[in-house]
This record gives C-alpha cells, structure tokens and sequence, in this order.
C-alpha cells in the first residue's frame, strides 16, 4: 500500500490476492481521510451537499462520500440551510439582487424550501437594496433624463434586480 497525497494506492500484482481484513483496513483509512479532507473543507467555509460531494468524489476510492455526508449532517457539521444563509448573506452585502441570488441558490442544486426560506429573508429589502447599489455607482442625484435612467436600470439588472425592484426616476 503506497500513500499518495489524500489517496491510497493498493499495488497488486497479478496473481496476488488482498486480504480481506487488510481491504477493510484499508477502506477505513480511506474514509478517515476522505472525512479529515471534509472537515479540512469545511473548517474554511460552508459548503453545500452537492459542492463536498463533488469536492470528495475526487478523492474517493471507495464510493463513501454518501455515507459521509450522511454522517456529517448528523452532526451537523454540514448544514444546507447554514450555507444557503451565508451565501446569501455574502451576495446580497455584495450589492446583489434577488435573480442572481436564487440562481445561484438552484445552482447548488439546494432543496427549494431552503431557497424560499433564504429568499424570504430579504423579501422586502430589494426595492431599498437596489437604490442602494444605484446610489453606490451613480451618486445620490436621481437620473436626469430616460437615457440615464435606463442605463441605471440596465446596470442593476445586471445586478440581479428585477424590473419591480428597480426605482422609476421616469417623469
């Protein structure tokens, strides 16, 4: 058995047999480091399910990331929600609108109640939010004609705003 980073090598010949007591030795410390990775991961950050699986599934000879994650929920030591809550939090403070951040969201391939639960957050926010980002780019005096509003419409919409989120300036 050779160590090679994060992963265990088995070196056989042909005609060699591994014993099983051997194997189940070695698919344990496999999963003791595939666990020791996860927790490396998440000390750094929140990850979601579907982010550590992808992450681990790299690494993983055995195919134990499953029962890993299944572990790990349990402990809560990975949290969907919590992560949801962060990378929301994360986006909206980045001047973000409520598009991108749902798109984002599903990307993680998150369970839509945990979408909907983030979103409702800052349900209200986005109307205030948006002038907050347009302000923050174009100053405090609102728009003077159709042209500039519409560039600042189209800025926040690149932003994630919707069209109901975006301040009529129009006289």
């Amino acid at each position: 058995m050779k160590r090679g980073g994060d992963t265990l090598n088995i070196e056989k010949k042909a005609g060699d047999s591994v014993n099983p007591d051997l194997e189940g030795s070695i698919r344990r410390e496999g999963y003791l480091l595939l666990r020791d990775r996860a927790y490396q991961c998440l000390a750094r950050r929140e990850y979601s399910q579907h982010e550590l699986r992808q992450k681990l599934g790299r690494i993983d000879q055995f195919h134990q990331v499953e029962q890993l994650l299944r572990e790990l929920i349990q402990l809560n030591a990975q949290s969907d929600l919590r992560f949801a809550e962060q990378l929301g939090r994360a986006r909206v403070n980045a001047g973000k609108g409520p598009v991108l951040l749902e798109q984002e969201l599903k990307q993680h391939r998150l369970d839509p109640l945990i979408i909907d639960a983030v979103m409702q957050i800052y349900h209200d926010e986005w109307a205030q939010r948006a002038e907050f980002a347009r302000i923050k780019k174009f100053g405090t005096a609102p728009p003077a004609d159709y042209k500039e509003w519409a560039r600042q419409a189209r800025f926040l919409q690149q932003r994630g705003f919707s069209v109901n989120d975006i301040p009529d300036y129009r006289d």
